[in-house]
């Protein structure tokens, strides 16, 4: 059972890990932010990047500083759903069959290139995304705690690949860009890594048993009662705006929530505020949303974000 954290632990454990996380990425503080966010209120996220930007070392960075297990699948189109959750085996001189677990039995999963893969291998994700267990011929396996699963896809290159269905999608916590590095990110990227590499010398900062205590405190933090008529108009104005032709499900609005909660706490404060759900949103909400025609890349459902968030009237009374 995972430790009881006070506040002031729990955010020295978060800046522990931000600071791990920035040996080896070179600026992209708020994506950082956003992925620990997401790793502390118990969803996964969906990079999406050209090669090159440091998914892969971000994932690995995240699993080092954790103490974790980490797996990689490389997704292809002949990937099978069994070689992603496991498959049971005949064993000979047992007389039965045995299950062999597949890469998801970790705690941080990369999905390198999962639209490379057929529909079919992509749902064998749902369940483990969405419940934390597989199960294979009736039997139910539960999963590593915390799963953290951290997919990536290429924007750029549509040939040989399948696009995420809705309800794939939907499972992601966040949709986040890590973005090509400005000229003197660039720069700094040369000098740190010009002598040495820097992700095989980083040490566990944080446990996976911590992790759980984060996500139980983050639980804790509260949300007045106008904070969360805020919430819901910003769901709703999702719901019926002629742009779009589907809004944000009640998922998506829990997920509002519970990456509110955590960025208080990040913010060492046991309430949240307008500004907690108005950092998260864009990147919680926008790949939820089923535009309109006309309207079907990124950024414009970024945009959309952003001018509901404009819209709709702030809560000014107190929020604690």
């Amino acid at each position: 059972m995972a430790t009881k954290l006070t506040l002031p632990q729990t955010i020295a454990q978060v800046d522990a890990l931000k600071e791990n996380l920035q040996k080896v990425i070179v600026g992209k503080s708020e994506t950082i932010d956003l992925i620990l966010i997401s790793l502390i209120a118990g969803g996964h996220v969906l990079l999406e990047d050209v090669p090159g930007t440091g998914k892969t070392v971000l994932a690995k960075a995240l699993a080092a500083s954790l103490s974790a297990d980490y797996q990689r699948i490389q997704f292809t189109p002949d990937l099978l759903p069994s070689d992603v959750t496991g498959l049971n085996i005949y064993n000979q001189a047992a007389g039965e069959f045995q299950f062999k677990q597949g890469p998801v039995f970790t705690n941080i999963l990369l999905a390198d290139e999962i639209n490379r893969a057929t529909p079919r291998t992509q749902a064998g994700l749902l369940e483990c995304m969405e419940e934390h267990q597989v199960t294979i011929d009736g039997h139910t396996y539960p999963l590593g705690a915390p799963f953290f699963v951290i997919a990536t896809q290429n924007p750029l290159e549509t040939s040989g690949t399948f696009p995420l269905p809705e309800a794939q999608l939907d499972r992601f916590l966040m949709k986040l860009s890590m973005g090509l590095p400005g000229k003197e990110e660039e720069v700094a990227i040369l000098k740190r890594f010009q002598h040495e590499e820097v992700l095989p010398t980083l040490t566990a900062v944080c446990s996976p048993e911590a992790i759980l205590s984060l996500q139980a405190e983050a639980r804790n933090i509260t949300l007045h009662d106008d904070l969360l008529q805020y919430l819901a108009e910003l769901i709703l104005r999702t719901r019926t705006r002629s742009d779009i032709y589907s809004g944000v499900s009640p998922r998506g609005s829990l997920a509002l929530m519970k990456c509110a909660q955590v960025c208080a706490l990040l913010h060492n404060r046991t309430y949240c505020v307008p500004e907690d759900l108005k950092f998260v949103a864009p990147s919680v909400l926008s790949h939820r949303l089923i535009l309109g025609r006309g309207m079907q890349t990124s950024s414009d459902a970024r945009s959309i974000i952003l001018q509901i968030l404009q819209e709709v009237p702030v809560p000014t009374e107190a929020l604690s």
